[in-house]
């Protein structure tokens, strides 16, 4: 009996052994579970997740500058602003945007005066739908709107333009300021400026900034010659003329014999286009514009030799590969700013300063800032900016004096 006790005891014992050791497995297991899910756990949150800022970064990448470009000296540079420059500038003026929209508002502001008999005004608006020749729908206009004198631009004329372009300080945007800055920028700093466009926005903008801008048009032989000559660097060459003095409009060669006849004016125009590098922004048809083809093109020989640039928006790949080839062989070299209109502004901004810095550094070993000498012979005072303290033609962060308040109604 003591003996079966006694094994009973011993079976006990071990099977009390057993179930404390299995406990300990257990226990050692729940823990090494546990501890394993934690550590997968940090391993977890160790993990890198993928950068969300850095994919829109990639994705918001802006263009490259192309080096043949942003290696030019500002007075290396003549600047073609066309109507896609002020329609950015003031979105608001259907007038600027194309000659249609031009020609749409002054036959609107000719009809608000009553100006025009019924069956005239019938007659204009179905050539402006038929889409027929819109410059001699333009002269046409003008013509009605002149008297029969020796003087051809009456004050009717000047009074529709002047109701086509009012109030265009107030219905300048902010972005389209920018670019103007921009272009202002290369023009203290050297280059030539003209533009196929009627408006004064540019010189308007200037004024805020405490640069006066002289407008030019075709009928002032001497200027003319004076600007091609780089004397009048802060002027602006309105080659169709500008709103402001109607006597200076020009719509075909007849308006401007009187400079072409002047061998000695297309000499230098011509020598401008042989030996400067033109940049057209928001010029989409300029090139095929008849002014500027008998100021700049018909007389140059080897334009592929040549190398301008123009911007322009790659909306559709094919039309841009066909645009490109077709300017290569008049010696422009078509560049994508972007994919979008906005974009403009950003990529001339960076363009600009780009030039501008180049010419800082350059004058910075001892030669002379050339905007400043060629501002003292325009009569204007640039040296203030230096005065106070500013780089003149430095990036646009140095400039001190702030883009104008929109103007309030």
């Amino acid at each position: 009996m003591v003996r079966g006790l006694s094994g009973d005891n011993s079976r006990r014992k071990s099977m009390k052994d057993r179930k404390v050791q299995t406990g300990y497995n257990v226990t050692s297991l729940a823990i090494g579970v546990i501890a394993g899910r934690r550590m997968a756990s940090v391993v977890t949150v160790k993990r890198p997740s993928p950068d969300t800022n850095d994919v829109n970064s990639n994705a918001k990448k802006p263009r490259k500058l192309l080096p043949s470009l942003k290696t030019k000296r500002a007075p290396e540079l003549v600047l073609v602003i066309g109507t896609g420059v002020s329609s950015a500038v003031a979105p608001q003026v259907p007038a600027l945007r194309s000659w249609k929209g031009l020609i749409q508002a002054l036959l609107d502001a000719a009809n608000d005066f009553d100006l025009l008999e019924e069956e005239e005004s019938r007659r204009f608006q179905k050539s402006l739908q038929e889409d027929k020749n819109l410059v001699h729908v333009a002269h046409d206009l003008i013509q009605k709107l002149s008297p029969r004198t020796g003087n051809v631009r009456s004050t009717f004329f000047k009074d529709c333009l002047y109701e086509v372009f009012d109030d265009l300080e107030c219905k300048m945007e902010h972005a389209g300021k920018h670019l103007l800055r921009s272009v202002l920028q290369l023009m203290e700093s050297g280059a030539l400026v003209l533009t196929t466009n009627f408006d004064n926005l540019l010189e308007i903008y200037a004024a805020h900034q405490a640069t006066k801008l002289e407008s030019l048009d075709l009928t002032d032989e001497k200027k003319v010659l004076e600007w091609a000559q780089e004397k009048r660097r802060l002027s602006v060459l309105h080659i169709h003329g500008v709103y402001t003095n109607p006597s200076g409009i020009v719509l075909h060669p007849a308006g401007y014999q009187n400079v072409l006849r002047n061998t000695e004016v297309m000499r230098e125009i011509q020598k401008l286009y042989e030996t400067k590098s033109f940049v057209f922004l928001g010029c989409g048809r300029t090139v095929d514009d008849t002014t500027f083809q008998a100021l700049f093109l018909e007389a140059v020989k080897h334009k592929s030799d040549l190398e301008h640039f123009m911007l322009v928006r790659r909306e559709d790949v094919g039309e841009f590969k066909k645009l490109r080839d077709n300017m290569l062989d008049k010696g422009i070299k078509v560049i994508s700013y972007g994919n979008e209109y906005a974009d403009l502004p950003e990529y001339f901004e960076r363009l600009a300063n780009e030039i501008c810095t180049r010419d800082v550094v350059t004058n910075d070993w001892g030669s002379p800032s050339q905007a400043v000498e060629e501002g003292k012979q325009n009569g204007f005072n640039t040296q203030k900016s230096l005065l106070q303290g500013e780089v003149l033609c430095g990036p646009l962060t140095q400039f001190s004096v702030p883009l104008y308040a929109d103007c309030r109604s």
